[in-house]
């Protein structure tokens, strides 16, 4: 076993770009509904929605969507490009408004600003793969939905790289940065369910 991960290592790799991986598709080696995602130069197959995470995923959908009207775009499980290399499609992604309702292309990180990992057996990938790349590339905020846990990750104030403020949180009430008006309490995210 270790001697394979060390071959991996060496080994060199090729990162697809975005430009390439939109080429897959449309020469069909990417099935137009593939549940893929690109995240640093690697065709990364999502995990199956199943309706315990689709259910927590249009729960904040309905609650955004009513708190924000049309002072943003609530997008879900659409692609955000992250540079050359990356484009993620995070749960939900709160967008700056923009008239075309982003036809003419992806969002890319000046236009997002809150995106939403709504994570049941995915929590570690989601927090050590796909919420660096955000920091890197400046995304304002993130909200990671541990639906195991039970609580709420708030990243903020990307710096250098990394969020500098990370913040736990099991109850009371929670608000994205850009709209402190939008208050959503941990109950309607986390509701009583028997047996819990």
């Amino acid at each position: 076993m270790q001697e394979q991960s060390s071959i991996d290592e060496i080994r060199p790799r090729h990162r697809w770009t975005v430009g390439e991986y939109h080429r897959m598709g449309e020469v069909g080696l990417l099935a137009e509904d593939a549940r893929a995602e690109l995240v640093d130069g690697e065709i990364v197959e999502m995990a199956p929605i199943g309706s315990r995470p689709g259910g927590k995923v249009k729960r904040p959908i309905h609650l955004f969507s009513l708190l924000l009207g049309d002072k943003a775009i609530v997008s879900a499980q659409d692609p955000i490009v992250l540079g050359d290399y990356a484009e993620p499609k995070p749960d939900i992604a709160i967008l700056r408004w923009r008239s075309d309702y982003y036809e003419s292309a992806h969002p890319n990180p000046e236009e997002v600003l809150l995106l939403i990992e709504v994570s049941d057996t995915t929590a570690r990938y989601d927090r050590e793969v796909k919420v660096p790349p955000y920091a890197r590339h400046n995304i304002p905020e993130v909200w990671l939905l541990d639906l195991r846990e039970q609580y709420l990750e708030v990243y903020r104030n990307p710096q250098q790289g990394k969020y500098l403020r990370v913040d736990c949180v099991r109850t009371g009430q929670v608000s994205p940065k850009d709209f402190p008006e939008a208050v959503i309490d941990l109950a309607q995210l986390f509701p009583h369910q028997p047996g819990k």
